[in-house]
């Protein structure tokens, strides 16, 4: 779904940016131009980054369990 309408950036898009580094609202919007307009759809990128963020956390174990063996 679309999320910033101003550079037409969708929810996939901002969640890729995250996976690969982007862990705030700026970072996110240097990497795919998300809430760099009007700003209005700031909150709602700031929840697909704290969701994505969250769910990095809950894998991050067992990949690190996986590394070890």
């Amino acid at each position: 779904m679309i999320v910033c309408h101003c550079n037409a950036i969708t929810d996939r898009e901002i969640r890729r940016a995250v996976r690969n580094g982007a862990s705030s609202l700026r970072e996110v919007s240097r990497s795919c131009g998300a809430a760099s307009g009007c700003g209005g759809c700031a909150e709602a990128v700031l929840e697909i980054v704290s969701s994505e963020l969250g769910a990095r956390e809950t894998r991050a174990p067992s990949l690190d369990l996986a590394a070890a063996r």
